[in-house]
């Protein structure tokens, strides 16, 4: 009978390191700043907008020149610090938090700030994504509430 290797890790470690390997692996694959900038970075010149509409519902606002020419759409999200921060340091005490809470200990929650984001789409006259661009919806929150 074939042996898998998670069967495999799991005789030569404990079961507590297994999940907090897991967790890690969890937190590092989160580390890169918001999932929607390399959503739009990557779908530059193919993302049509029906695929957009798709994945992120219908945009917040809409406009489409009656004459033909580019389209701005615009979505505004909530984005806490660890969304933003690429390579956030504290994936280790939320792994460390994660692994408590597993193991049944009850890991304290923290509250998070939200910054509201707005996302602008660009699209071409054939509805394909040009360009986008990531800002604060009011320039100069995220600081002012992150002065210590």
């Amino acid at each position: 009978m074939p042996v898998s290797i998670f069967s495999a890790i799991q005789k030569w470690l404990p079961p507590v390191t297994c999940v907090l390997l897991v967790a890690l692996a969890v937190g590092f694959s989160g580390c890169g700043g918001p999932w929607r900038d390399s959503y739009f970075k990557k779908g530059i010149g193919r993302l049509t907008q029906d695929d957009i509409r798709e994945r992120l519902g219908p945009p917040h606002t809409a406009k489409t020149p009656a004459l033909g020419g580019d389209s701005l759409w615009t979505y505004r999200f909530g984005l806490s610090e660890k969304d933003l921060t690429p390579w956030n340091s504290s994936f280790v005490a939320d792994a460390s938090n994660s692994v408590t809470s597993l193991m049944g200990k009850g890991a304290e929650t923290a509250k998070l700030t939200l910054y509201c984001y707005r996302y602008t789409l660009t699209f071409s006259e054939d509805k394909i994504l040009k360009n986008w661009n990531r800002e604060e919806c009011v320039p100069g929150t995220r600081e002012t509430l992150t002065v210590k």
